[in-house]
């Protein structure tokens, strides 16, 4: 069962960072709890840079998160590292 509340994170200091669309070029923002957003207007994945995360270090992400979500954040941070080592092969 979800937290109703993370102890770890307090929403009055998110914050959103401007990135650019590998794709198109286009603005899109990300907010400081989100590792992807869709690109709104070519539709493809816009993947903010790595900063640590609470699934990282805290004891409770998995349970505060829901079993679902911790495990698509999961995926997703897995994703992340491929594509970047990918890039960075080439």
């Amino acid at each position: 069962m979800m937290a109703s509340r993370c102890p770890g994170r307090d929403l009055r200091n998110l914050r959103v960072s401007l990135y650019k669309c590998p794709n198109c070029g286009a603005e899109v923002e990300i907010f400081s709890d989100e590792l992807k957003v869709k690109c709104p207007k070519c539709g493809k994945n816009v993947y903010r840079e790595s900063i640590p995360s609470c699934i990282e270090w805290c004891a409770a992400a998995r349970q505060c998160l829901g079993e679902e979500r911790w495990k698509a954040l999961q995926e997703d941070r897995a994703s992340l590292f491929a594509k970047k080592a990918k890039a960075d092969d080439h």
